[in-house]
Parts: structure tokens; C-alpha cells; sequence
């Protein structure tokens, strides 16, 4: 019972914003579409489903503001965002698909590249969160990487840029312009 209650279960929250986030992108889209009619002289100011979509947009932008900022409230920031990006997006698409059919048009590739992107950004957002308190530099890399690092760097074309050892050379000594044989 304590799973499902609100205040101990950020996916709860975050389940509502993104759902009722879908409804806000689907009620954009539909205005687009009637604002696109609407300079192409249709009546569609006149039309129910146009003012249903504007109280639909208003009511699940307001919803959704409110469920996000109470979770903020609630769990930590680090912990939110990536969880309410891949619901959002995975909500979104599945509306995308029930409600606008925009994949009947798409080829087999096209549905594959967009899938794997879509996978692509939950494994990023995944390996983001994972990994963000990681301390990563040249010190933690493995042994094999520094040593190669360390290495001289070999030339093996002909143009080469002198380097010169400054070190037993007087400052007034210094060649002042870099020469480069060919």
C-alpha cells in the first residue's frame, strides 16, 4: 500500500505529468493543424474541437506544471528529470502513434532509425544519471591508457616542426620565429 502512495513514490507524480503532458503536445499539434486552416480561410474558429483543444492545452499545461513542481518539491532534481524525460517521451510517441498514425507513412528504416534514436536517448539520459558522481580523469584511467599518453610522438611526414629544449637557453638566446624544414 505504501508503493502507491504519492508521497513516497516520485513515479506516481511523474506518471500524471507525462501523461498529461501527451494531452498538451496532442492538443498543440491539433492547433496547429486549425491554425493552418484558419489562414487558409477554413471556419475553424466556429468549430467545437478548436476551442475544446485551447481548454485542453490551458488545463494540462496547468496540470502538469503542478504535478512537476510538487515532485521537485518532493525528490531531488537530479533524480526527477531524467525519469519524467524518458516517461514524457515514451508517452508522447505512443500518443503520436494511436492518435496521428504518423508511422503508417514511414518506411520500415525510418521506424527502425527512430526507434533506435529513441533508445539512444534513454540509454544517455540512463548513463547521465548513472554516472554523474563519477569522478572521472587521466589519474582513474586504466594503466594502459596513461603509458600510451606518455609516449613519445613519432612523425612520419616529412613536414616537421622543430622543437627546440628552452631550458638550457637564455631568454635573450630564444629563437623567436619557428622554423619548418620540408
Amino acid at each position: 500500500m505504501l508503493l502507491f502512495c504519492p508521497m513516497h513514490n516520485i513515479l506516481i507524480y511523474l506518471t500524471i505529468c507525462s501523461v498529461i503532458g501527451a494531452f498538451s503536445v496532442s492538443s498543440v499539434k491539433g492547433l496547429g493543424i486549425a491554425i493552418k486552416g484558419f489562414f487558409a480561410g477554413q471556419p475553424v474558429l466556429q468549430h467545437p474541437l478548436t476551442w475544446i483543444l485551447v481548454i485542453t492545452l490551458v488545463a494540462s499545461i496547468t496540470t502538469q506544471i503542478n504535478y512537476l513542481n510538487k515532485s521537485l518539491d518532493i525528490f531531488n532534481t537530479s533524480l526527477v528529470f531524467p525519469i519524467y524525460y524518458v516517461l514524457f517521451t515514451t508517452i508522447v510517441i505512443t500518443t503520436s502513434i494511436i492518435l496521428f498514425k504518423e508511422w503508417v507513412a514511414m518506411t520500415v528504416v525510418d521506424i527502425i532509425g527512430t526507434v533506435c534514436g529513441f533508445l539512444t536517448i534513454i540509454l544517455g539520459v540512463f548513463l547521465l544519471h548513472a554516472f554523474k558522481d563519477m569522478d572521472v580523469n587521466l589519474g582513474n584511467l586504466p594503466q594502459v591508457l596513461q603509458n600510451e599518453q606518455e609516449a613519445p610522438v613519432t612523425r612520419d611526414d616529412k613536414n616537421i616542426l622543430i622543437e627546440v629544449d628552452n631550458s638550457s637557453i637564455a631568454p635573450e638566446d630564444k629563437p623567436k620565429v619557428f622554423m619548418i624544414y620540408t
